[in-house]
């Protein structure tokens, strides 16, 4: 597990493999993470887009580029939070993962980047 703070914007990650949704000898490794955003800060934010980094052993690395998070902008106002779970999958065993997210002030209506803690991605079955 991972935390980042990053202008009063707290980001929690945690990942998970999650066996039954993977197929090793396929190259297959799904992992799965939920994320907690809260704001600490004094202002009204809106998360308006995501962008990831994901590094896997057996393969090129990714780049993904969105609006929201699973389907939802979320809006936080001092003290909220938001929680999603979402999932990778890698083709090989091993990889991580980390990112930003792109929130505006509802104030003013300025940008700005959050840091997505890195979370590292790996396959207890190939530990054995």
């Amino acid at each position: 597990m991972g935390t980042a703070v990053t202008h009063g914007i707290q980001v929690t990650a945690k990942a998970r493999f999650e066996p039954a949704l993977s197929d090793p000898k396929a190259g297959r490794h799904v992992f799965s993470y939920r994320i907690t955003i809260r704001n600490q800060g004094s202002e009204t934010v809106q998360l308006l887009r995501r962008h990831w980094l994901i590094r896997d052993s057996q393969a090129d690395r990714r780049e993904v580029d969105g609006e929201g998070v699973v389907g939802e902008m979320p809006v936080l106002r001092p003290g909220e939070s938001f929680t999603y779970t979402s999932a990778c999958d890698l083709r090989g065993a091993f990889g991580r993962m980390d990112g930003s997210y792109l929130m505006r002030r509802e104030r003013d209506g300025s940008t700005f980047t959050v840091l997505i803690p890195e979370l590292g991605l790996s396959s207890p079955l190939a530990c054995n």
